[in-house]
Parts: C-alpha cells; sequence; structure tokens
C-alpha cells in the first residue's frame, strides 16, 4: 500500500543526520525481504528510459495470528484488499498512485511457488492471484504472482514490491496521531466497528482500517462496491501523505523514529527495498516533489453484464502506455451512483 511511499517522503537526508547507522540497521533489520526475481517471469516491453519506477503495493488481509483478531475471522492463505502501482516519474516530478479494482477480471498466469510448486491460473477476479500465491501464507509468493499478473496484463514493468498486512496498518496510522479526513455521511457498521458522525474526523488506526475495507452498513451511503471502496482507500491514503507533509516529521526525531519503526515492523519487501540506504536515496529525490504532485487513479473499467463485476476498458491501455512512456496520467475510470464518494468536500478541516 502506500504507506510505503509516505514512510520514503518522510525518511528523507535529515534521518540520517539525527538517527546514524544503528537506527538504520534496527529499522533495515525489521523488514521482511525476500527475492522473488527467479519465480517472476521476464516481459519484453519497450518503456521509456527515464529512470521511473514502478512499485507494486499492496495490502493483505491474511486471518491468521493478530490478523485474524483484527479481521474477526481466521482463515488459511491470503487475500489482498488493496492493489496499488506507484510510479515514481523518472524526473522525480510526480508520483501516479494506480489503484487495480479486485474483481477486475483479467487473465491471471500460472504460479511457481518458492518451492517448484506450480499453481493453475485462468481468467477470473485479479486478486485471485494474491490468494494463488499466498495459499501457503507466504506474502512473497503472494506478491511475485501478483507481479506476474499485472505484469502480463498491463505490460508495465514491476521494479519493487511491498506488502503490509492489517496489524502494520493500524499501528503506521496510530504513529501518525491518527489521520484527518472529511467523511460525508454518518456511518454505523457492526461489521467494520465504525460508528462515524458526518464531517471532519480524525481517525485511529484502528478506525482508519475499518474504513479502508468498509463494504457494508447499517447506516451511511455504503453500496457494497468495490469501486466505491477505493474511492475511500485512496481518500484515506491522501490523508495520510497529507498528514506526513503537515507534520513535517523531519523535525520530530520521536514521532519519525516511532513511525519508521511502525513501518518497517508491517512490510515485505524485495531485497533492495527493504535497505534503508536505497530508501535514503529514493527519498532524497522525492523531497522536492510537491504534495499535490501525489495523484491517485483506477485503472478505467466498465461493468461485466451481471454486474458483478468489471472489465478494463480501451481507456486502460492509454493509462497504461502513459505509465510506459512516463508521461502525466490523462485517463481515469469514471464512477455511477454505486460507486461514486464524495472526497472533495467544501468544508476546511479544523485546525485544532
Amino acid at each position: 500500500m502506500l504507506q510505503i511511499i509516505a514512510t520514503t517522503i518522510a525518511a528523507v537526508a535529515g534521518f540520517i543526520l539525527v538517527y546514524g547507522i544503528t537506527v538504520s540497521q534496527q529499522i533495515e533489520g525489521a523488514i521482511s525481504t525476500q527475492d522473488v526475481d527467479h519465480i517472476v517471469d521476464d516481459i519484453d516491453v519497450e518503456v521509456a528510459q527515464t529512470g521511473a519506477l514502478n512499485i507494486l503495493l499492496m495490502g493483505s488481509d491474511t486471518r491468521d495470528g493478530d490478523n485474524a483478531d483484527i479481521s474477526g475471522d481466521d482463515a488459511p492463505g491470503m487475500r489482498n484488499d488493496t492493489t496499488i502501482v506507484a510510479h515514481i516519474a523518472g524526473d522525480r516530478s510526480r508520483v501516479d498512485m494506480i489503484s487495480i479494482p479486485r474483481d477486475m477480471q483479467v487473465e491471471i498466469p500460472d504460479c511457481t511457488l518458492l518451492d517448484g510448486e506450480v499453481v493453475t491460473g485462468g481468467y477470473g477476479d485479479f486478486n485471485i492471484a494474491f490468494s494463488n500465491g499466498g495459499k501457503n501464507g507466504d506474502p512473497a509468493e503472494a506478491a511475485a504472482c501478483t507481479i506476474n499478473t499485472v505484469q502480463q496484463d498491463a505490460q508495465i514493468p514491476i521494479d519493487h514490491w511491498a506488502v503490509i498486512d492489517f496489524d502494520g496498518f493500524i499501528t503506521m496510522i496510530d504513529a501518525l496521531g491518527g489521520v484527518e479526513i472529511y467523511i460525508p455521511t454518518d456511518i454505523v457498521s457492526s461489521k467494520a466497528q465504525l460508528d462515524l458522525e458526518a464531517g471532519w474526523q480524525t481517525l485511529t488506526g484502528e478506525e482508519a482500517l475499518g474504513y479502508a475495507r468498509l463494504r457494508t452498513a447499517e447506516v451511511g451511503d455504503v453500496s457494497g462496491s468495490d469501486l466505491q471502496r477505493i474511492s475511500r482507500q485512496q481518500q484515506l491514503l491522501e490523508a495520510v501523505i497529507h498528514t506526513v507533509f503537515e507534520k513535517n516529521l523531519l523535525t520530530d526525531a520521536s514521532a519519525l523514529t516511532q513511525f519508521l519503526r511502525a513501518a518497517s515492523e508491517s512490510l515485505t519487501t524485495d531485497p533492495e527495498l527493504g535497505q534503508v540506504d536505497f530508501v535514503l536515496s529514493l527519498a532524497a529525490s522525492l523531497r522536492n516533489t510537491p504534495e499535490d504532485n501525489f495523484t491517485f487513479h483506477t485503472v478505467p473499467w466498465v461493468y461485466t453484464d451481471d454486474r458483478l463485476n468489471v472489465l478494463p476498458t480501451e481507456e486502460a491501455e492509454t493509462m497504461f502506455q502513459q505509465l510506459r512512456d512516463d508521461v502525466p496520467i490523462t485517463v481515469d475510470a469514471e464512477g455511477d451512483s454505486t460507486s461514486e464518494w464524495d472526497t472533495n468536500p467544501t468544508p476546511e478541516p479544523s485546525n485544532g
């Protein structure tokens, strides 16, 4: 998910000056890393040689351990509620966040696990890829199968990847002191354990997770649509980025330490992304990127005939080509009455 990008921004050069190598090693040691290059298939696609990076961010809802307590379930395997391609422009002027609907119908390639076992793919919901790879509970294997699906269907090369779990998401939001977002309508959901009033609210980690996963509610404009949920997730992640900028974590040693450690303890990444030196170098390259240049998009879609799932449209290929060309995104998904969500209210957030 987007937290790795927020972490990157927060960890700019001041981190080195304040903490030095000891804390750096602690953070690096807490990140789980796994090399999956040998089970990820190469793709032959022409891309602009600009130095752009594509990072695949995945939110895992594995249902065991602490995550089982959070999800209210204890089921084997892994699933992912959120998949975002974070495209970092070669000139570091912008970061485009592309959400992929979990119910989008795609071709899912056969998936090879680390022990050589092959899980048969097929045609179906996009998030089946993560579930296929995560059958044994390994986030790296789940990531590899998802990378293969993205690379095959979108023809976008994935340079790095990160998986974050439920428990880690909560810890990271709480490390920020919560995030302030605008709730367009009262929401009461027993399943998501939410009771929110309309207006500006500061959400705790547990509330933010419930909001990001919200699909049913006794009170509130909640359609159950995954597309509507994507809008809420993007709204929440925008708030995370805004909070990192607003709090200027670089000047608060205690808050920065807590946030970075929370991030590291909940992440599984490729080996390079798990190295503090690499993250710091990437952070330094992004420190002049304006907050407004972190933009959110969704792969353009159209409903299937039964309106239970969605298909990518011709504009989706336009979006993928713009990513390959490393140019600003000019197309986006278009919502309807079952998936729209007002994320642009006129009131301003409180200053308190």
